[in-house]
C-alpha cells in the first residue's frame, strides 16, 4: 500500500489515531465486528475482552485479503458506554498494541444506544488499502 498521514502544519499530533490518510491500492472492508469468537459466542462480557476479540477477528478477516494490520487506514468504533470506554482508555490501548502493532490508522470512536447482538458492547467497521500486486 501507498499511503501518507495528513498531518496539517501547527495541528496537535493526534494520539493513537490520525486525522487523515491518503492511500492508493486494492480497498478492502470489513463489515461492523464485534467481539464474538468464530462459532458467534461471546467468551467475554466485559469491554476489554469483547474490543480484543473484535481487533482479533477484524486482523483475521483482512489476512483473507492479504491485508495486514499496517493496511488499515479507516475504522470506525461503536460503542455501548462511553463513560466504560474511557474509563480503560489505557487499556484500550494496550490492547490495541498487542492486536495491531503501533498501527494508527483515521479512527471514529460513536457512542450507541444498542447495538444489534444484545450481549455487544462493541462493534467495528474497518477499511484497509493493500497494493495492488497483493492477493
Amino acid at each position: 500500500m501507498s499511503h501518507q498521514v495528513l498531518q496539517p502544519p501547527g495541528w496537535v499530533r493526534p494520539k493513537g489515531y490520525a486525522n487523515g490518510i491518503a492511500a492508493s491500492g486494492r480497498m478492502v472492508f470489513t463489515a461492523g465486528v464485534i467481539g464474538w469468537n468464530a462459532q458467534e459466542h461471546f467468551e467475554h462480557a466485559d469491554f476489554i475482552g469483547q474490543f480484543r476479540q473484535a481487533l482479533v477477528n477484524t486482523r483475521d478477516i483482512l489476512a483473507e485479503a492479504g491485508a495486514g494490520p499496517a493496511d488499515i487506514v479507516r475504522m470506525t468504533c461503536y460503542i455501548t458506554d462511553k463513560r466504560e470506554y474511557l474509563a480503560q482508555i489505557k487499556q484500550v490501548g494496550e490492547t490495541w498494541l498487542e492486536v495491531l502493532g503501533k498501527v494508527f490508522p483515521c479512527m471514529a470512536v460513536v457512542e450507541v444506544s444498542a447495538l444489534v447482538e444484545d450481549a455487544a458492547k462493541i462493534e467495528i467497521e474497518t477499511t484497509a488499502i493493500v497494493a495492488e500486486n497483493s492477493p
